[in-house]
């Protein structure tokens, strides 16, 4: 993967504070890393569930919150602890990365089914998608893997707040603020600064992979298939279409 750079403007504040304080959670030494990444992908399911019914329900929007913060908590300790015990591993790397886009696609799902406005949680989880793979893709080709300004710490503390916000206006009940507009103006809100965000991403990142990415690949697919099995099946299929036809 290469060097790993955040340009986040909260990972000082809560990400870094959080490794610093690595040993005081007592993790077990022996304890896999990929356990870590296990429970921090459950916890953001949990967070999903929350945001479901923050619009209906006092307590779902605490769940989401502190789903949402399980969830960044783990995301923060499971490479330190992975480096710290040394249990680096590749799988353990891409089940990381792999997990990571899938715990934001719940949340947005979540919050779009407690507004029950679906199609913006399609719309969302594509935008997501997106710009996960623009990511890796830059990656690869420039060996470094880099987080933007607004990056996964801004969208948690947001979320947090959402959580918090929702469970609040649920609780007081205030005939002037409706929560499930609140919620559905945050969706669109975020939908819009990502589409703006994947754009200009996106013409950052051709110019930058062709000012610092290695040759372009210009090798051909290897296919591994034999000519010969793809021939004689597609004659058996003819055969058979025959046989059935007569």
């Amino acid at each position: 993967m290469g060097k790993r750079v955040s340009h986040s403007v909260l990972d000082p504040l809560l990400t870094l504070p959080i490794k610093a304080r690595y040993e005081s959670f007592r993790i077990p030494k022996r304890l896999p890393p990929e356990a870590i990444v296990l429970s921090g992908h459950l916890s953001a399911i949990l967070g999903a569930v929350g945001f479901a019914f923050a619009t209906t329900t006092w307590w779902g929007g605490l769940l989401a919150a502190f789903g949402v913060t399980g969830n960044h908590l783990a995301d923060v300790l499971d490479g330190t602890h992975a480096r710290r015990t040394g249990q680096c591993r590749n799988g353990g790397e891409l089940l990381d990365h792999f997990a990571d886009p899938l715990s934001f696609s719940y949340w947005l799902v979540g919050i779009c089914v407690g507004c029950g406005r679906l199609e913006l949680a399609i719309a969302a989880v594509i935008c997501l998608y997106a710009t996960a793979v623009l990511t890796n893709i830059k990656a690869k080709l420039i060996g470094e893997f880099a987080l933007a300004r607004f990056g996964p710490t801004e969208f948690k503390s947001l979320l947090v707040l959402l959580g918090i916000s929702l469970s609040v206006f649920v609780t007081i009940a205030l005939p002037s603020v409706n929560v499930v507009d609140v919620a559905t103006a945050f969706v669109v809100l975020l939908l819009a600064v990502g589409v703006v965000q994947l754009v200009v991403s996106l013409l950052k990142a051709i110019v930058e992979v062709n000012r610092h990415g290695g040759e372009p690949d210009t090798t051909e697919w290897e296919i591994t298939a034999d000519a010969s099995d793809h021939d004689e099946r597609q004659n058996r299929r003819v055969t058979s279409s025959k046989a059935a036809s007569s």
